[in-house]
């Protein structure tokens, strides 16, 4: 869980719309979803769309895990900081991932814990 986890966090860090879109590809299940307080996409096409107006939002900053994965069953949860490469988050949120039977994410819920104003 941790290598998909990582992955995870690289797929909102790819700027290259081929290479996020594979990374996407190889990921999620056809029918993912994610959900934060923010955003709300069904399907691979509507992820991606969201990862590239986060990035449109925050250009030049990059997520990195902000503590260990704690994972059982094929679930997850994490926490994650979104900033400039080595220098303190300005935003840090908290996700939890639900992979399908082949491994790939079935939906990820995630939760802001800190915002700029």
């Amino acid at each position: 869980m941790n290598d998909l986890i990582e992955r995870y966090l690289a797929s909102w860090n790819e700027t290259d719309p081929a290479a996020r879109r594979t990374l996407i590809d190889d990921l999620w299940a056809e029918d993912g979803r994610y959900v934060d307080p923010m955003a709300e996409a069904h399907g691979r096409d509507a992820i991606d769309a969201t990862i590239s107006a986060v990035q449109r939002q925050f250009p030049g900053l990059v997520f990195a895990p902000a503590g260990p994965v704690d994972a059982h069953h094929r679930q997850a949860r994490f926490t994650w900081g979104l900033g400039p490469e080595g220098a303190e988050p300005i935003v840090i949120g908290f996700d939890v991932a639900v992979t399908d039977a082949d491994g790939r994410l079935s939906s990820v819920l995630g939760f802001l814990d800190k915002v700029p104003s």
